[in-house]
């Protein structure tokens, strides 16, 4: 096979060839030969030495292709060879020894002052300071002769750099009226003293230093106006960013909290600083009917909008599984596997807890959360067990439900980990000063979660968002007590159920003085309830009669698990009217399953208002 034919075609073949072609035009052009001996000698490897002479030593840079000066010199044979003009650029540009110090300070673009003395006497300044500030005269104090120097706060600094003879600098300091942006540095330099006479002569004494030098300052201003506005506009986008995250944070939170019958509660949310972008901590509080209340506070991992967002579509899934009215483990489970279909990479904690008046207890389940804590009407301070599982996201977990009595008097705190959690310390600390500021606060929810983040050290500056949520179970007495009021009937079973039932529902709603109307409703709603139970639940079977300032309750319980729906009878059905009796006549009803087998069946009328 003919290569060299076929080497044309591989990559990067012709790439070379051109290169090749264009570097020998441009050799052509600038009267360069081919042949070495055309130029007068061997180039060197590294372009920039002469050939050596006959004798063996190297060529003087200065003769070597330029003769006496004339700008020709004789080669080999006889021939003239006339210098590039590259070489004689070279031999034209001075060495750094040909320099004075005035001339390099004097083509810098950076601002050069040079001071002497205690009272930091003018010595010298360059060009590029003039054309900056205006000309100044030598020989006259730093604080008259250099007014910006004072308007950029440097004249305590020149006095830090000659009392310690090391340098110091002042980054991004404002020049007068703020158009310009300058990063100082203050260097001691010793320089000769001018000889007697001079316009510039310092005062002898404490100027001179040893062998008869002046102790100075080197000023340098370097201009960094670019940097600082590109700096301003960075931290107006990272303010806007933030305002916008924390907006959102704020819309998505509820706006007020709803308020049950037994429970007064309060919820504060307080975004990190400035310097600390904003979280994904997040409360609520759900009514879920029959007296019960649901309560939520969770934490997404990381900062931003994101954060936010996943927040937002967390807390309407919480809101949507709430009104199933389930156990709050079974709650979580589900909010777990819709968290990993919201975002893979984002996980975040919860506490789901329940609250039921008719047990005194708080049931909850915990995913990666921090304990709940609880103060008794005594001050005593207890922390939920532990029921914790794996943050949201994560998968593969079963949680678990746990309780903790919450009886008249009892104050609980559910919080996210922006309280109690700093730098170099154990989280537990965190939890035990928490604990600590709670068995001594005092008054209403809100006075108390004021108490606990002041206990605790968040302020604006904090350097990550809190959320916290305080519930109390208050011990009513005297006048408020009479309107909360309970009572229960078991039932057997048999055909006496139902006008007992009816019975017992007329004689309790009596005493409690309802409106006639109000009163025939609640017996109306009592009857269909167990009449449901009796024919679709098995025993144990219980009515029990609530009411609250502001609603009354009518619940019965069994042991079958089979939840009632609403459903249309036809006019010839015998049955299958009596949940639409209640949906129409209650002001509102529901059925969840019991702990502990069987399912509850509830409804609801709102008091008229005194």
């Amino acid at each position: 096979m003919n290569f060299t034919r076929w080497s044309a075609r591989f990559p990067g073949t012709q790439r070379r060839a051109a290169a090749r072609t264009e570097h020998a035009a441009a050799q052509a052009k600038r009267g360069e030969g081919a042949v070495p001996a055309a130029r007068g000698g061997r180039p060197d490897p590294a372009g920039e030495r002469p050939a050596p002479t006959a004798d063996g030593h190297p060529a003087d840079p200065t003769v070597s292709g330029l003769g006496t000066g004339s700008g020709s010199g004789t080669g080999p044979g006889g021939a003239t060879a006339t210098a590039s003009p590259r070489e004689a650029t070279l031999t034209a540009v001075p060495s750094l020894d040909e320099l004075s110090v005035r001339d390099i300070l004097g083509r810098l673009p950076a601002l050069i002052a040079l001071v002497h003395g205690p009272e930091h006497r003018v010595a010298y300044v360059n060009d590029a300071y003039t054309a900056g500030f205006g000309a100044r005269t030598p020989g006259a104090p730093a604080h008259e002769a250099l007014p910006e120097l004072g308007e950029l706060g440097l004249l305590p600094l020149l006095d830090q750099v000659r009392r310690s003879g090391r340098p110091r600098t002042a980054k991004n300091r404002a020049a007068p009226g703020g158009s310009s942006s300058y990063t100082v540095t203050c260097t001691p330099v010793d320089f000769p003293k001018p000889a007697p006479g001079t316009a510039d002569t310092g005062p002898s004494g404490t100027d001179t230093q040893p062998g008869g030098h002046l102790g100075g300052i080197l000023i340098h201003l370097a201009d960094v106006t670019d940097h600082a506005e590109a700096a301003d506009r960075l931290r107006a986008s990272e303010r806007r960013q933030r305002e916008a995250a924390v907006t959102l944070q704020r819309s998505l939170l509820p706006q007020e909290l709803e308020q049950p019958d037994d429970l007064r509660i309060a919820a504060t949310y307080q975004p990190g600083g400035t310097e600390a972008a904003v979280g994904g901590d997040w409360y609520d509080v759900i009514t879920l009917g029959a007296g019960r209340t649901a309560l939520v506070i969770g934490d997404v991992m990381g900062r931003g909008v994101r954060a936010a967002a996943v927040m937002g579509q967390l807390r309407t899934a919480v809101r949507a599984y709430a009104r199933l009215d389930l156990p709050p483990h079974e709650v979580l489970q589900l909010l777990d596997g819709l968290a990993a279909e919201i975002d893979a990479s984002q996980i975040a904690t919860c506490v789901y807890a329940v609250h039921d008046p008719n047990e005194g207890l708080l049931a909850y389940a915990s995913a990666g959360h921090l304990p709940i804590l609880v103060r008794d009407e005594e001050g005593t301070v207890r922390r939920a067990a532990d029921h914790t599982g794996p943050p949201l996201g994560t998968g593969g977990w079963l949680h678990s439900s746990g309780t903790i009595a919450l009886g008249p008097g009892s104050t609980a705190v559910l919080y996210t980990d922006g309280l109690v959690e700093r730098r170099g310390e154990d989280i537990d600390e965190g939890v035990g000063a928490l604990a600590r500021a709670l068995s001594g606060a005092q008054g209403t929810p809100a006075v108390i979660c004021d108490r606990l983040m002041r206990a605790l050290g968040v302020d604006a500056d904090h350097d990550d968002d809190v959320a916290v949520m305080v519930l109390q179970q208050p011990a009513r007495t005297g006048q408020d007590a009479e309107l909360f009021h309970n009572a229960a009937l078991e039932l057997l079973g048999g055909v006496e159920a139902a006008p007992r039932a009816r019975a017992f529902a007329q004689g309790v709603l009596a005493s409690w003085r309802f409106p006639v109307e109000l009163c025939d409703l609640g017996v109306l709603a009592a009857s269909e309830l167990v009449a449901n139970s009796l024919q679709h639940g098995t025993p144990p079977m219980r009515l029990r009669l609530r009411r609250t300032d502001r609603r009354l309750i009518i619940e019965v319980t069994d042991g079958d698990d089979h939840l009632p729906r609403r459903r249309r009878a036809e006019p010839a059905d015998e049955t299958g009217r009596g949940i639409s009796i209640i949906a129409t006549i209650a002001s509102a009803w529901g059925s969840r399953r019991t702990p502990g087998g069987g399912k509850a069946v509830w409804c609801e009328f709102a008091l008229p208002d005194k």
